[in-house]
């Protein structure tokens, strides 16, 4: 196994310097994705990428294309320079850090399986994020037909990267906010294991969300959509899954 980390930014400033630092005494390759950030959060990034040359990559898009766009990249040159494994996680801090050695011992134990963050929420955390999150995974299971995926939307998570390979040679991935959803269904469906780790998921002051309440919540629905008629193609599939 080689694995690395993914990190998608847009405008984290304020964050990332923790979250950097946090990261880097596990020894592990990162690819920080700017996903078209600002002057002010780009020349940072150039800043750590000049300072942290050994470890830390940096892959600068020209314009903003979504998480799921950054996310995409990242792994396209991690796949490149032969990482087997890619962990991906959040820039905006809400992710503990101190979990990824979990991540990287569950992903050693079963090197072919999808290790997707299953989120402990505190008091701090919106409850209507939480009741959209309840709302995704119901159809989630739905259009697996299954409980295997914990959570659908939690960003702290270990790809099997040649899955992800044939996943994206087959299939055009979503871009956005909806990103997380479709590849951990689609991957799914595909016959990849998922193994559901309890993580801590906070809310910290300096972090900033770039969640966009109705016109991401518009999106996550068709994309529930889009899944439960392609469920409906594979149900013969999916069903006989169950009695093997």
């Amino acid at each position: 196994m080689k694995t690395c980390i993914i990190i998608p930014v847009y405008n984290h400033e304020q964050a990332l310097p923790s979250v950097v630092a946090a990261i880097k005494p596990f020894g592990l390759q990162v690819f920080l994705i700017d996903d078209g950030s600002s002057k002010v959060c780009h020349e940072a990034l150039e800043e750590f990428a000049r300072r942290e040359a050994d470890w830390l990559t940096l892959i600068v898009r020209a314009e903003n294309g979504g998480k799921g766009a950054a996310v995409l990249d990242g792994f396209r040159a991690a796949i490149a320079q032969g990482f087997t494994h890619a962990l991906q996680i959040d820039a905006d801090g809400q992710h503990r850090i101190d979990d990824i050695p979990r991540f990287l011992d569950a992903s050693r134990q079963h090197p072919e399986a999808l290790i997707a963050g299953f989120p402990v929420f505190g008091k701090e955390a919106p409850l209507s994020r939480q009741y959209g999150r309840q709302f995704t995974n119901l159809w989630v299971w739905i259009n697996t037909l299954s409980f295997a995926i914990g959570d659908a939307m939690c960003g702290f998570r270990l790809y099997p990267l040649v899955a992800v390979e044939r996943l994206c040679a087959y299939v055009r991935i979503s871009r956005r906010m909806d990103f997380d959803i479709d590849i951990i269904v689609r991957l799914y469906w595909r016959g990849v294991r998922v193994i559901n780790l309890p993580t801590r998921v906070s809310y910290p002051l300096v972090g900033i969300s770039h969640f966009r309440l109705w016109q991401d919540n518009l999106m996550i629905s068709k994309i529930h959509a889009r899944l439960f008629f392609g469920m409906l193609a594979r149900l013969p599939r999916l069903i006989l899954r169950h009695w093997q």
